[in-house]
């Protein structure tokens, strides 16, 4: 397994991230046992990040992740959990708490959950309007500190924010969604980090399954698969997105892999300081994903996929707009 540093202060990683989210319920019914044995092939291959959040089926994931990893030595894996995200069992967009005293009471609760006596990367989810970031990083600074927390994650958040939380305590890492249909990153978040010396953790590399070379015309979500909200996936946007996945798949015929190793070796592609995330969840996805980092894309490679996609050419937004409206990162 190859490695990446996040950042100039963060820990070094599997340079192929898997995010849980997935085995706890958005994309609908899942299989405990599959989820487990997917983290058990994951860490066998080598893959050491491993992220998930306190919210993700309300602490189900940090459960699940705690009997997966029950039995593995600590030092051979990094936790990166998000927390602060404030759900309701009436459907809707989550609100933010990200005070100081709330930052240490999710921690108590996330280390319980997770039966672990540390945190490897902890960030907020998203930014809360009504909490200063400087208050919430100062929150996370004690628990450093104090041998709880490792290292300082963001995510989803602009330029202005990163640069007033590094203020506080050096950032590792900011996770937001990068793929070929969400670039939005590009102008200024990415050059941003860059100058402070922080790493990348990219979620929503395969599009949530729109651009792996699966999902078909016609497919419809099934119950509990929130992907039935998503703009990407609704009527007059999926077939225009998926055509740009048929373009995509020529390219990757010609590489002699499939498109979601393909669309995933762009995302690693841009840069040594990205760690892509995949939310594989079951062994198949993940057996598939892995080749990837073997994928080495040429100049003419990455000209032939922009071309295929270029920037802004995806039809939809990444969110419905209600939750849109939270985030200050763009498409």
């Amino acid at each position: 397994m190859q490695t990446r540093t996040l950042g100039s202060t963060g820990p070094t990683v599997s340079a192929l991230g898997l995010g849980a989210m997935g085995m706890s319920g958005p994309y609908g019914e899942t299989d405990r046992a599959e989820s487990v044995a997917t983290v058990h092939a994951a860490l066998d291959a080598g893959v050491t990040l491993i992220d998930t959040g306190d919210f993700y089926g309300m602490g189900h994931n940090e459960m699940l992740l705690a009997e997966a990893l029950r039995g593995r030595d600590r030092d051979s894996y990094l936790l990166s959990v998000k927390f602060g995200e404030l759900r309701s069992p009436v459907p809707g967009p989550g609100t933010q708490d990200c005070r100081p005293e709330a930052v240490k009471n999710f921690l108590a609760h996330s280390l319980t959950r997770l039966g672990t006596d540390h945190i490897d990367l902890y960030r907020p989810a998203r930014l809360d309007p009504k909490v200063p970031i400087e208050e919430t990083v100062g929150a996370i600074k004690e628990v450093i500190d104090a041998g709880y927390v490792r290292h300082l994650g963001l995510s989803e958040v602009d330029a202005a924010t990163i640069r007033r939380a590094h203020a506080v305590h050096p950032v590792a890492d900011l996770q937001i969604e990068y793929s070929l249909l969400s670039r939005g990153v590009e102008a200024e978040i990415l050059p941003t980090l860059r100058e402070l010396g922080i790493g990348m953790t990219a979620y929503g590399v395969l599009g949530r399954g729109l651009i792996s070379g699966h999902w078909k015309a016609g497919h419809r979500a099934g119950p509990g698969d929130f992907r039935a909200h998503s703009p990407r996936f609704a009527d007059g946007n999926v077939e225009h997105n998926l055509a740009l996945v048929e373009a995509v798949r020529a390219v990757a015929e010609e590489k002699g892999c499939t498109v979601a190793q393909l669309v995933i070796a762009w995302v690693a592609a841009q840069g040594e300081d990205i760690v892509p995330l995949v939310g594989a969840r079951t062994r198949e996805r993940l057996a598939e994903a892995l080749p990837a980092l073997e994928v080495d894309l040429t100049a003419d490679d990455l000209a032939a996929i922009e071309r295929a996609v270029p920037r802004g050419a995806a039809r939809g937004d990444r969110y419905p707009s209600a939750f849109m409206a939270a985030l200050g990162t763009g498409n």
